[in-house]
C-alpha cells in the first residue's frame, strides 16, 4: 500500500524492523495451521466472518482513539466495498480449502499472491511495469505451481488427492493480489491504512457471517473443555494477534522503511507455513513438493526485487 510518508524519510531496516518481520513473518505462516486445527470443531465459513468481524470492531476503536477521520467524503467507498468483497472471497477460499488440503500445501499456494500481485500492477499500475528478473520470477513461480498441483492430485490419504484445497488456495493467493491491486490503483492509496483495512474487514466480516447464517453454521454451544478453548484461542489468534495486531504493525513498518527492503522477507512466510505444517500437523512433504515450493519461493523473490510487487498486508 502507498503510504502518507515520503520515501525519503523512510530508512532501511533495522534490527528492529527485521526482528519484527521475523515474528510477523512466522505469525502468518503459523495461521494455516490454527484455521486448519479448529475448522472440524467450527464452520469454516462461520470461523472467517467472526475473525473478520472480531478485528473490525478493534481496528474502528483503534481509529477513533488515534482520531483518524473515517466518515468524510474522500472517493474512496466504492474502491473500499470492492476491496472488502474480494477479502473476503479469499479468506473463503483459505477457510474452505484448508478442509480439503494441508496446511502447508495451502501456505505455499497463498502466497503465491505477490506473483499475482505483479501481473496485475503491470496492467493497472503506471510505473509498475516489470522488468527481465521478475518476469522470469513469474516463469520460475508458475512452474512450481504447477509441478505442486501435479504432486496434490495423487497426494496420498485423500480421494482425489488435495486438488480442491489446492485449486482454493490458488484462487486466494488471486484474490489477496486482486485486492492489492485495488488499494494501489484507486483513491484507496491515498487513504489512512486503519481505514483501508477497516473497509476489508468490515465488508468481508457482514459477507462472510452472512454466508455462515445461510448456510446454516452457528456456533456450536455445546462444545466444552479443551474444545472450547481451542477455538477460543483460535479465534483470539487469528482477529487480535493476526487481523489487528500483526497488520497494524506492519502498516507501522511500511511508514518507516524501505518497502522494498521489508518485502525481501515475504518469502519467509510460506516457509514458516510449511515448517509449522510438518511439526504440528504431521504433513507429509514429499521431495516433488519441496522442489515446487522452492520454486514458488524462488519465483517470488525475483519479484520482489527492488521495483516488485508488494502486498498490501500480511495475510
Amino acid at each position: 500500500m502507498t503510504m502518507a510518508a515520503p520515501a525519503a524519510s523512510r530508512r532501511a531496516p533495522d534490527a528492529l524492523a527485521i526482528g519484527l518481520m521475523v515474528l510477523l513473518c512466522a505469525g502468518w505462516g503459523l495461521q494455516q495451521v490454527v484455521i486448519k486445527a479448529t475448522t472440524p470443531l467450527m464452520g469454516a465459513v462461520l470461523q472467517a466472518g467472526l475473525r473478520s468481524a472480531i478485528a473490525a470492531v478493534l481496528v474502528f476503536a483503534f481509529a477513533a482513539w488515534r482520531g483518524t477521520p473515517l466518515w468524510q467524503r474522500d472517493g474512496t467507498l466504492r474502491a473500499g466495498l470492492l476491496a472488502g468483497l474480494l477479502f473476503g472471497a479469499e479468506f473463503y477460499c483459505i477457510f474452505v480449502g484448508l478442509a480439503h488440503t494441508t496446511a502447508s500445501r495451502m501456505a505455499v499456494f497463498l502466497y503465491t499472491a505477490p506473483i499475482f500481485t505483479a501481473l496485475g500492477l503491470h496492467f493497472a499500475v503506471r510505473g509498475e511495469r516489470l522488468h527481465a528478473a521478475q518476469w522470469l520470477g513469474i516463469v520460475v513461480a508458475f512452474c512450481g505451481m504447477a509441478l505442486a498441483f501435479a504432486d496434490g492430485i495423487a497426494a496420498p490419504g485423500t480421494q482425489g488427492g488435495t486438488l480442491l484445497g489446492d485449486l482454493l488456495g490458488i484462487v486466494a493467493g488471486a484474490l489477496w493480489a486482486a485486492t492489492t491491486v485495488v488499494v494501489r490503483a484507486t483513491p484507496l492509496s491515498g487513504a489512512p491504512p486503519s481505514k483501508t483495512l477497516l473497509y476489508q474487514l468490515g465488508v468481508s466480516g457482514l459477507m462472510l457471517m452472512g454466508m455462515a447464517m445461510a448456510a446454516g453454521q452457528r456456533p456450536d454451544l455445546a462444545l466444552s473443555g479443551d474444545d472450547a478453548r481451542l477455538v477460543l484461542a483460535s479465534l483470539f489468534y487469528q482477529s487480535v494477534l493476526i487481523a489487528f495486531a500483526s497488520y497494524l504493525t506492519w502498516f507501522w513498518l511500511l511508514r518507516r522503511y524501505l518497502a522494498a527492503r521489508l518485502s525481501v522477507f515475504s518469502f519467509l512466510t510460506p516457509l514458516f507455513g510449511v515448517a509449522f505444517g510438518v511439526l504440528l500437523m504431521h504433513d507429509a512433504v514429499g521431495l516433488r513438493f519441496a522442489v515446487a515450493a522452492g520454486l514458488v519461493l524462488a519465483g517470488i523473490v525475483l519479484v520482489n526485487l527492488p521495483g516488485g510487487a508488494r502486498a498490501a498486508r500480511g495475510s
